[in-house]
């Protein structure tokens, strides 16, 4: 296999990554321009949307992402549907763990926290709990999927 063909399969599809770019793109407008009226839910999920700094560019990042609450916490996981690779947003929080989070129209700076050891699996229990999809995800791919924790700044 050539370095081209190595390196396309670690990063998951392009075909994937496009049309993920596109629906995050027309769910983030939707959200946006509605006050979080359309595009609050995703197949019955709820969704947020997560702004990071980018890590090399220093602009923001805003993504949709579905979420758990957890009291005044949110949890977030970085499935990537299942792909080789850990979502861009990820990697940028890992860099600059303070988020934009917008929920609605309500929005509001917190920090993101990766959980491991005890929370990560008491955390990712009650998520696949919740949404079965996520279980699928970690089968699809060999990395941990990361669970991250959301919370007001201190």
């Amino acid at each position: 296999m050539s370095k081209v063909t190595d390196r396309s399969e670690h990063r998951g599809s392009s075909g994937f990554h496009i049309a993920l770019k596109l629906l995050g793109t027309l769910h983030r407008w939707l959200y946006r321009v509605s006050g979080g009226k359309l595009g609050k839910s995703f197949f019955g999920t709820p969704v947020l949307l997560l702004t990071t700094t980018g890590r090399k560019t220093r602009q923001p990042r805003t993504w949709p992402l579905t979420y758990l609450p957890e009291d005044d916490r949110l949890i977030i996981i970085a499935s990537n549907g299942g792909q080789p690779n850990h979502p861009a947003w990820y990697l940028n929080l890992l860099a600059n763990p303070q988020v934009i989070v917008q929920l609605g129209n309500r929005v509001r700076t917190m920090v993101a926290h990766p959980t491991e050891g005890d929370e990560r699996t008491r955390l990712w229990s009650r998520v696949v709990e919740e949404y079965p999809a996520y279980a699928e995800y970690q089968r699809k791919t060999d990395r941990q999927i990361p669970v991250v924790v959301l919370h007001q700044g201190m």
